[in-house]
This record gives structure tokens, C-alpha cells and sequence, in this order.
């Protein structure tokens, strides 16, 4: 999961901000960690709401 955020962090803040300050940014472990964690909990809340969501209408789960 960390080379693909390190990848995103590179290419989104490139293309915004500058390829320098991308760079900079994609080799911090700290922001890498961070975004990593950010990253990780919402794909959880978002498969939790999906969960509640067939729950509510029904749908196997």
C-alpha cells in the first residue's frame, strides 16, 4: 500500500504544486504514513457503510 500512495503523492502534488516539491513529499516517511493510515480507514468506513447499507435494505451479506 505504501508504494502506491508514495505514487500518488508524486504524480497529484507534481502535477498541483511542482515535480520538486512531489519528490519531496513522496520521500517523507511521515507524510507516506500518515496518508497510508488515512488511506486505509477510509476504504474501511467505506466497506462498513456499504455492510450497514445491505443490512438495512435487505441484500445478503
Amino acid at each position: 500500500m505504501g508504494p502506491i500512495i508514495r505514487i500518488a503523492l508524486r504524480y497529484g502534488v507534481g502535477g498541483i504544486i511542482g515535480y520538486e516539491v512531489g519528490s519531496q513529499l513522496a520521500s517523507d516517511p511521515d507524510v507516506v504514513a500518515v496518508t497510508t493510515v488515512a488511506a486505509t480507514a477510509a476504504v474501511g468506513f467505506v466497506t462498513e457503510g456499504f455492510y450497514l447499507l445491505a443490512k438495512r435494505l435487505g441484500w445478503r451479506t
